[in-house]
């Protein structure tokens, strides 16, 4: 097959060659047997699916997580996930899930091979597609995904010329191709090593590593078991109790363990479940929060004890008298890798002796600047020593943050009493035989956007190691744990289809990606402490107790599920129920069976044997039992109309379940009937025959609105209701004469119907049949009825009906549940808004708008509830075929009516002295101008002059995307993307000549992503007029000026003209007109001028503008947010 043309390629996560100076090897290999690079996994015949997604609103989107239709490849359901926040990175995120995974079977596994593409839309040969690597990833039940991070930039995503954001649509399409392993379904981490993994929540497996790795180190999991915690505590919101229940069941579980509880108690939500973290951060955070748990305990210090060391820094002046040594602890080490070979050469590169001189002399107090030698030696190593590999750095030369792949060994045996102890301080004490053995090495495999951490452990120190990979725990040799993960450069090969079934292969080399990221040395001095052995006497009791509860209760579920396809349940409802139920949860039909006591049997139980079950718990002997079968009707009601013969009392329960009736569940339903006398006690049952009618009977009460059950009667069919008349009266409590009114209930859904009974027709003639259910009341005049809200059963049911519980959120915390109301759904705008002004204790509600919630994302619409645009709450709660039951209050400066013919707009104003930034809100008549705005923005900021002209420009990105004329209407202004900023216009931009023009100026950096240099803008853009014949020399003058750098810094930066996401590079002596001359600076301009330098702040850039940050900042710096959040444990 030939390869596509090269703007098609695809981009293979793992094996495709930077284009740099690497070069592939071509030779031809004969057709040969290969091996699944899942490890010879055996598979079944693979199925392909293309699915297309196309995401329409993009710019109304409002959460990050973005879920498409579910579509079947192979036998299961599957999904594509994108982030349109990214993952705490500024690109997409694109990844593929099993949809279905809570209900897979016990051992379900696929190995997959997917491509991921994000369409351009105006020339399709530059859609971006990327394959993920092989088959090797495998999905298994449990919510798995896997994708990728970093598809693409924002900035190129949202870039409204590159064709991938059109008419404000994405269009993704997949390509999955899934195998069924069957190789690997068997295998049980327990049984082939006596170990369990623990399960990834999404982005977790820098947590399992280091969690196996603290969990292995036996006398820190005894700690943890020492940490004080009771029976009362729950892991959900106890970190003692949350570790102490996963070691715990790490110890003696046979499955992988879920470290959700965990997180819970960590105070962290299902979004950090998918942020990639730093494993050495985690190590520290978990580390002081335990030290923080442990204080003023038995157990205080006990984490210091095991990890902390310390060294000295020690200064010595060269010429005159003078030392200073300062102690410092620590509780892990970071040594370099660049330029090392070894662990050993790193320990050599921390205490080298660094000579303060020249410029960087050290000030010694009473003798000023002096020459000086500066070094560290260490006190005391601690028994387990965590050593930190730096496989990451920021590249200044390149401006970018970079993944160390070099070639980097470390011993099995670390040996820090080397060369006399040259590691060590003169005030260390050499009695102690500083010789480690290595007990686990974490690794990092992928790049700086992210990756994947697994860990290889020796859990008794022994020749045999051990990978932790997620859920997965196997053997592997010493090889694997060690040399394998030196880095360096590996041999890849690449693998393409030739001519008549031959086949090419295509080698190079390349440093691998997967190393050695953190190791774990024991001293061998205190191994026996360190590795010491653990037993349930090590444990508290409420701790074993409260998991043996658990297991047994697991167990217990288990063998239901197991035995659950021999079992039903057989749910009796009697009379009993009706007069329970009616009037207080229903109202119409006669029972809610969930709220019905079950009786779970035997499906091959006779009949005749569950009577007598029914008899002991109801106390009606068997032979005063009448059942019926519960039926379905066209109305969707359901009504008990069918009695069982003496044919169907012979059978057994689940042939029972197979008597023709339209009620069809995985539960029997029957109504038991039993006459009672007047003692209250049961008699024998009448007689029933084809002319008679079962009839249930509800009472009305129009005053008190109360509905309640009245009982039931035998009716003859021939007969009519005045016959009953009496007794419905006498049921009712009501004089015997009294003149009441029969209604026949037909259906409940979607709108109520009743229909009035005529008493002077027969039964037969009203179509009434056994389980209809007749509900009645008195006859009101018509001045009483015109007195009360409901005045007959049809309108009272009918407000039931539309009877809905709203819960009321502050949109300000769309998370934080206030109170609830009980509405119609009928209601007006301004009848619900007043319930909630009531509520809330607002004198005015027209100031009370609402917002209805999104039931895809569970979070309030991006817009609000638009005033008058709906008839009634319904409206308002539902969301496509569905109805939510929560609305999100905000309370306005003024009334809701006003608000509706003016718009309100945030404007970020630029002070021309000082380049501070500010925001004004403004809100002006929707038929106002940009000028009109203008001049209201004029009296609320600080000019630099009274007579100062202002220009409104919109922001994207960091890009000026345009500048709006002073006649446009405001209701062209957009701010969902970006943000409205004002500005003075300066003097020299008001008379351009034909000499001059006016040009964009935008700060970047050069980001390496997908081994590709991209621009990344960032900071605040802005205008500058540029002069025929001016060298680029003289406008650096004016933009240091104008941005107030000082020289130092901007030494540093670089002048680049960019376009379309190329840099070329400025010399001093050369004339920026010649490139700019023809642009317009009122609209977007794919050239600009670039400014590119490094920025104080050494994250990636974002793309969100905060304008809130803007004070305060240098102007360079203003609109650049911190991309990463620091990892934090809230409880």
């Amino acid at each position: 097959m030939d390869s596509p043309p090269p703007e098609e390629q695809e981009d293979v996560d793992s094996l495709s060659p930077q284009a740099s100076s690497e070069e592939w090897t071509l030779s031809e290999e004969a057709p040969e047997a290969t091996c699944n690079a899942a490890g010879n996994q055996k598979a079944k015949d693979s199925c392909t699916t293309k699915f297309t997604w196309r995401i329409e609103n993009v710019s109304g989107l409002t959460v990050n997580r973005i879920y498409s239709e579910i579509f079947e490849v192979g036998d299961h359901k599957w999904r594509i996930i994108i982030c349109l926040c990214g993952n705490e990175v500024d690109d997409l995120s694109v990844y593929l899930e099993v949809a279905d995974s809570g209900i897979l079977p016990s051992g379900w596994s696929r190995y997959v091979h997917f491509s991921f593409a994000v369409v351009n839309q105006v020339d399709y040969k530059h859609s971006i597609r990327k394959v993920h690597a092989g088959t090797t990833e495998q999905f298994k039940a449990g919510a798995k995904d896997w994708g990728f991070e970093s598809f693409m930039p924002f900035i190129e995503l949202y870039d409204p010329n590159s064709g991938y954001l059109y008419n404000d649509a994405i269009i993704v399409e997949a390509e999955v191709a899934a195998e069924e392993a069957i190789g690997n379904i068997l295998y049980i981490s327990k049984k082939e090593t006596g170990y369990v993994g623990l399960k990834n929540q999404g982005a977790t497996c820098y947590m399992n590593s280091l969690l196996q790795t603290l969990y292995h180190i036996p006398y820190f999991r005894k700690v943890v078991y020492r940490m004080p915690t009771t029976l009362n505590d729950k892991p959900s919101t106890s970190i003692p109790m949350a570790l102490q229940s996963l070691f715990y069941k790490l110890q003696y579980s046979d499955e992988k363990v879920s470290t959700k509880e965990l997180t819970k108690s960590f105070g962290w939500d299902t979004n950090e479940a998918f942020l990639q973290r730093d494993i050495q951060e985690f190590n520290r955070v978990l580390c002081e929060k335990l030290e923080e748990k442990m204080e003023r305990t038995v157990v205080e210090g006990e984490i210091r004890k095991l990890f902390e060391g310390h060294h000295m820094s020690i200064i010595e002046c060269i010429n005159v008298e003078y030392r200073s040594c300062r102690m410092e602890s620590f509780y892990d080490l970071q040594l370099d890798v660049k330029g090392c070979h070894d662990v050993y050469d790193s320990f050599d590169k921390y205490v080298a002796v660094e000579h303060l001189e020249g410029d960087n002399k050290y000030h010694a107090e009473q003798y000023g600047l002096q020459d000086a030698e500066k070094r560290v030696l260490f006190s005391d190593f601690p028994p387990v020593l965590q050593l930190h590999l730096k496989r990451f750095e920021y590249d200044f030369g390149r401006n970018i943050m970079v993944k160390i792949n070099d070639y980097y060994e470390f011993p099995l045996q670390l040996d820090l009493d080397l060369d006399n102890g040259k590691y060590l301080s003169q005030e260390a004490d050499r009695s102690i035989r500083n010789l480690y053995t290595l007990h686990s090495v974490l690794v990092h495999r992928g790049d700086v956007h992210g990756g994947h951490y697994y860990a290889f452990i020796r859990p008794a120190l022994s020749s045999q190691w051990y990978r932790f990979d997620d859920e997965h725990v196997t053997k592997e040799d010493m090889r694997k744990a060690l040399e394998e993960q030196y880095g360096g450069e590996e041999h890849l090969m690449k693998i393409i289809p030739g001519i008549i079934n031959g086949r090419f292969k295509l080698t190079r080399n390349s440093k691998r990606n997967s190393n050695a990221y953190m190791l774990v040395y024991v001293r061998e001095s205190d191994m026996d402490k360190i590795m010491c052995s653990i037993d349930e006497k090590d444990i508290a009791e409420h701790l074993r107790e409260r998991s043996k509860r658990k297991k047994e209760k697991k167990e217990q579920r288990m063998k239901e599920k197991e035995d659950a396809h021999l079992y039903t349940i057989v749910k009796v409802t009697s009379d009993d129920d009706f007069a329970e139920q009616i009037g207080r949860n229903v109202f119409f039909d006669l029972v809610d069976h969930d709220k019905v006591k079950g009786f779970r049997v035997l499906k091959s139980t006779p009949f005749s044997v569950f009577n007598e079950e029914v008899a002991k718990e109801f106390g009606v002997p068997v032979q005063l039992q009448r059942f019926w079968l519960w039926t379905k009707r066209e109305s969707g009601t359901y009504r008990p109309a069918q009695p069982l013969t003496h044919l169907e009392k012979t059978k057994t329960i689940e042939q029972l379940m197979e008597v023709p009736c339209e009620f069809k569940t995985a539960e029997l339903k029957l109504f038991l009937e039993v006459e009672l006398g007047p003692d209250e006690k049961p008699i024998p049952l009448p007689d029933k025959t084809e002319d008679d009618i079962l009839l249930f009977f509800k009472c009305y009460d129009p005053e008190t609105e109360d509905l309640r059950y009245a009982g039931r009667l035998y009716v003859k069919g021939i007969g009519t209701p005045a016959d009953i008349l009496t007794e419905l009266n006498n049921m009712a409590g009501y004089a015997p004469d009294e003149e009441i009114i029969l209604y026949k209930e037909i259906k409940f859904e979607p709108t109520v119907m009743c229909e009035c009974i005529n008493t002077k027709f027969t039964f037969k003639a009203s179509r009434l049949v056994d389980g209809d259910i007749v509900c009645f009341q008195k006859s009101l005049s018509v001045e009483t009825s015109q007195l009360i809200d409901y005045p007959d059963v049809q309108t009272f049911l009918e407000y039931q009906h539309n009877l809905q519980v709203v819960y009321f959120r502050s949109l300000e915390k769309p998370n934080d549940e206030e109170f609830n109301l009980v509405l119609s759904r009928l209601d007006t705008y301004d009848e619900v808004v007043g319930r909630v002004a009531h509520r809330l204790g607002i004198d005015d509600p027209s100031k009370i708008r609402l917002t209805s919630q999104d039931l895809y994302t569970q979070l309030p619409k991006p817009y609000p509830v638009e005033y008058c645009g709906v008839d009634n709450l319904l409206e308002m709660l539902l969301y496509h075929d569905h109805i939510s039951n929560i609305l999100y209050y905000e309370i306005l400066d003024m009334p809701l009516s006003g608000l509706q013919g003016v718009r309100t707009l945030e404007i970020a104003f630029c002070h021309a002295e000082n380049n501070d930034m500010d925001i004004n809100c403004l809100r002006l008549p929707k038929e106002s101008t940009v000028g009109d705005l203008l001049h209201d923005l004029r009296t609320m900021v600080e000019l630099s002059h009274p007579n100062a002209e202002l220009r409104l420009m919109e922001v994207v990105r960091h890009k000026i995307y345009k500048i709006f004329a002073a006649n446009e209407s405001i209701e062209s202004l957009n701010n969902k993307y970006g943000t409205l900023r004002a500005e003075e216009i300066l003097e020299e931009e008001k008379s351009l000549g034909r000499l001059d023009c006016m040009i964009h100026v935008y700060h970047f950096e050069a980001v390496e992503i997908e081994k590709q240099m991209q621009i990344q803008n960032f900071g605040v853009p802005f205008l500058l007029v540029i002069h025929a014949n001016e060298v680029l020399s003289h406008v650096k003058i004016r933009v240091q000026k104008k941005l107030n750098v000082p020289d130092d810094e901007f030494s540093k930066w670089k002048f680049a003209v960019v376009s379309e996401g190329l840099a070329e590079y400025l010399q001093d002596s050369e004339i920026l007109f010649s490139f700019f001359q023809n642009s317009d600076s009122s609209v977007y301009c794919e050239r600009y001028l670039g400014l590119e330098h490094l920025s104080p702040v050494k994250n990636q850039a974002s793309f969100v503008q905060e304008p809130g940050q803007f004070a305060h900042q240098p102007i360079f710096m203003q609109d650049r947010p911190s991309s990463e959040k620091p990892m934090k444990i809230y409880n």
